[in-house]
């Protein structure tokens, strides 16, 4: 009997509770003992996107888009919820990491090494690549524009390794990452005119 009082008790402890605050939308709370959190569903949904474009100088280049993103998700007006920010690029990868000069040398070194620019890749033969069916122009329109590509296999597969988004959970206003986090773009087939898309959902 004693220790089904106990576990009762306990339970208690670590039990939530919620209310609602209108119609679909909720405050809840927990605490286990030596932490507690709340979490507020809030009462207008709200969603919002914008693009931002960066102008890159070289090759395997790295640049800060935090300030950005933060100007944005300021702007929104969210208060909770999450910012996703996505490449628009098979050759530009958003990632998040410090930005120290050393660790981009660093960066860049490992990547080409892992996928250097020189292999035989199958990608890399132009003349070989088949254009779309509806290609305006036809088939000669699509080899001349194919001459104006570059050979970036290695780009592509870089780009997979560091992946094209990030989401980033927004509380309170500003987003909840860390101290020496960055929101980094890095383009590994500049240098170019490169577009990033940024979706904020949450509430307001």
């Amino acid at each position: 009997m004693v220790a089904l009082l106990f576990l009762i008790s306990a339970l208690q402890l670590t039990a939530s509770s919620a209310f609602s605050v209108g119609a679909g939308f909720a405050i809840t709370s927990s605490t286990n003992g030596r932490a507690s959190s709340s979490r507020l569903q809030m009462s207008e949904f709200m969603t919002h996107y914008e693009e931002i474009q960066v102008d890159t100088d070289h090759a395997m280049s790295v640049f800060d888009i935090t300030p950005q993103i933060e100007s944005i998700v300021a702007k929104s007006g969210c208060k909770e919820g999450t910012v996703t920010v996505l490449s628009k690029h098979s050759t530009v990868s958003v990632s998040i990491n410090e930005l120290e000069g050393r660790l981009v040398d660093d960066i860049r070194q490992f990547f080409l090494n892992l996928a250097p620019p020189h292999l035989p890749y199958l990608h890399n033969d132009l003349d070989y690549r088949v254009g779309p069916e509806d290609w305006p122009g036809g088939d000669e329109a699509w080899r001349e524009f194919r001459r104006t590509q570059p050979v970036n296999t290695h780009s592509h597969l870089i780009a997979m390794m560091l992946g094209t988004s990030e989401s980033i959970p927004i509380s309170g206003g500003e987003m909840k990452k860390g101290k020496y986090q960055s929101i980094l773009m890095v383009d590994i087939d500049g240098p170019k005119s490169r577009g990033i898309a940024v979706q904020i959902t949450g509430g307001k």
